[in-house]
């Protein structure tokens, strides 16, 4: 296969997958997570989103970005540092992995999250077994947060889970989304062995702008004016923007 085939290839393999995620979409496939989020800024809440490794972007796409709701707040795991005791040494690439399948930082993480009764949670996994990932989960249930779900469904159920109470992310949340990767989430083969490809993180921001979208217009049904960013880098973007912030202060968190 020389690149140009293999562009061709890979473009058809992203295409296919977004036209299958629309399809879904309009079908009301979105419906239900958009009304959950839209009842839950209603009453107050924040949407608090969670994804580590490359998943982190999903997180990213939902809280604070141009065109995204305001009341959004992302948890990281480096919150453990910057906002715990534990040592920056923690997130080096090699330590950041292994924090990543820890099933124990999901309390201390949840504990130092801003986190509120009436908030929802919306996290991003693609392989959905990861200790935090399930960890965080679990945490946000048993507190009674609705937990809304991103991952690959044909991943998850293709390998076992690592959490100690042998659940999956999409077997705890209240609503699951697919993102249509495939397993191992590469979708062209290389020769010699191995995968290039990766679709998730592109389906995943897909699958953000599209609850976004819905959730606005959920308000926007209901009567609501929906609390969204408006760019920092045109005019009068700022000013908007720190109004509706100031009405969620201790809130939100957004670090890089």
């Amino acid at each position: 296969m020389d690149i140009s085939d293999a562009i061709a290839a890979y473009s058809l393999e992203v295409s296919s997958r977004l036209d299958v995620i629309t399809e879904w979409a309009l079908a009301g496939g979105v419906a239900e997570a958009a009304a959950a989020m839209a009842d839950t800024l209603t009453n107050g809440g924040v949407i608090q989103t969670f994804g580590t490794g490359h998943s982190e972007a999903f997180a990213m796409e939902i809280a604070g970005r141009a065109g995204g709701l305001i009341p959004t707040s992302k948890i990281a795991l480096r919150d453990l540092v910057l906002h715990g005791d534990r040592d920056v040494s923690a997130l080096d690439s090699l330590e950041g992995s292994v924090l990543e399948r820890d099933t124990g930082v999901a309390e201390e993480l949840f504990r130092l999250s801003l986190v509120d009764p009436r908030d929802i949670f919306l996290i991003a996994s693609n392989s959905g077994v990861n200790g935090s990932i399930v960890g965080l989960a679990l945490a946000a249930k048993e507190r009674g947060h609705t937990v809304i779900a991103v991952t690959s469904l044909e991943h998850t159920n293709a390998v076992e889970a690592k959490h100690p109470s042998g659940l999956r992310l999409s077997e705890i949340a209240d609503i699951v989304i697919d993102n249509r990767a495939p397993f191992g989430d590469t979708t062209l083969e290389v020769s010699g062995g191995g995968g290039v490809g990766a679709v998730s993180s592109i389906t995943a921001a897909y699958i953000a702008q599209l609850l976004t979208i819905e959730t606005v217009q959920c308000l926007i049904r209901a009567g609501k004016e929906p609390p969204i960013y408006i760019s920092a880098n045109i005019p009068g973007g700022d000013e908007h923007n720190t109004a509706l912030v100031g009405q969620y202060v201790g809130r939100l968190r957004r670090e890089a």
